[in-house]
């Protein structure tokens, strides 16, 4: 009988070369002994602790923002979030700051109110209240009292609208300006009412200035003022010679020795060389006065100059 054939190997199986056979012939390599750990054994636990560093900051910058599609490494998140959170404590300083300034300010505002308005720091002086323009029909001693009376009184509080009123309310005052003159100090400067005219009253003379306004009383006329011969109850006659004594240059003004008017159409001034000039009423003084001017140095010898109508003046 024929011996078996071999089997004949299936579709897709390769008949055994020899290398094969040889290959499996070959002895087994030696193993390791069990008690011994492999290379990768003691390498698995670095690898596992290396895994463990670099998760833990991922997990600490969970909240970090990143765009979408871009990767970014746990150490930039870190630095990113250390950077946020430093710009926000500076934030938090600077506001910080800007409230304690604006609260000091206002410290030191209200202080420095507290030190003006009510402490003796700025307090009025007597030593400190200067008076000028006062002449012989102001008297100083009377203004000095009323300005002098808040002394102590701290000058931010000080009512000089008051004071003006009560110095207003002297004789002889027509104007007076007050200012304070820091830190302790009063600057009063006076204008007072300059007499133009004596007029008759009783047994003595009221000197009236412009206005008519009583600057002083006098037992006679003083030197250089004319006198008035018009009733202090005549208002509107007086009035008018005293407009006229107002209008007239320095020089004319100094010749004048007499003024009447029996009404207040009727001005007459007598000059200090004799001559009689008649005003008329209180119009067109300006003209009056050229005319007047005109007239005597034309005929310096007229006694009587009539400019009541000053565009035809007459003389006698």
């Amino acid at each position: 009988m024929r011996p078996p054939a071999p089997p004949r190997p299936g579709p897709g199986k390769r008949p055994a070369t020899g290398a094969t056979r040889s290959a499996s012939s070959r002895p087994a390599p030696a193993t390791a002994p069990t008690g011994a750990p492999s290379a990768r054994a003691s390498r698995a636990p670095r690898t596992a602790a290396r895994g463990t560093e670099r998760a833990e900051p991922a997990r600490t910058q969970a909240t970090a923002v990143v765009p979408a599609g871009l990767e970014v490494s746990p150490r930039v998140s870190t630095a990113m979030a250390d950077r946020l959170a430093e710009r926000t404590a500076m934030r938090r300083h600077r506001a910080w700051r800007r409230v304690l300034a604006w609260v000091l300010a206002v410290v030191l505002v209200v202080g420095l109110g507290v030190a003006a308005l009510w402490s003796p720091v700025l307090a009025l002086e007597k030593a400190q209240v200067s008076v000028s323009g006062v002449d012989q029909y102001v008297d100083e001693g009377a203004v000095r009292e009323i300005v002098e009376a808040p002394d102590g009184t701290p000058l931010p509080r000080l009512d000089t609208v008051s004071l003006r009123e009560q110095v207003l309310r002297l004789r002889g005052v027509k104007d007076v300006r007050i200012a304070r003159s820091w830190p302790h100090g009063l600057a009063v400067e006076v204008t007072p009412r300059v007499p133009v005219a004596a007029v008759p009253d009783g047994d003595g003379l009221a000197l009236l200035d412009s206005s008519g306004v009583r600057v002083a009383t006098r037992g006679s006329a003083p030197q250089g003022l004319p006198q008035v011969d018009v009733p202090l109850d005549d208002a509107l006659a007086l009035q008018a010679a005293l407009h006229v004594l107002a209008a007239l240059p320095p020089g004319l003004a100094k010749q004048v020795e007499q003024v009447s008017a029996d009404t207040q159409d009727a001005v007459t001034t007598v000059l200090d060389d004799g001559t009689t000039v008649v005003w008329g009423g209180s119009s067109r003084l300006a003209l009056k006065v050229e005319a007047v001017r005109t007239v005597r140095k034309l005929d310096d010898g007229a006694r009587t100059i009539d400019v009541s109508s000053p565009e035809l003046p007459v003389t006698r």
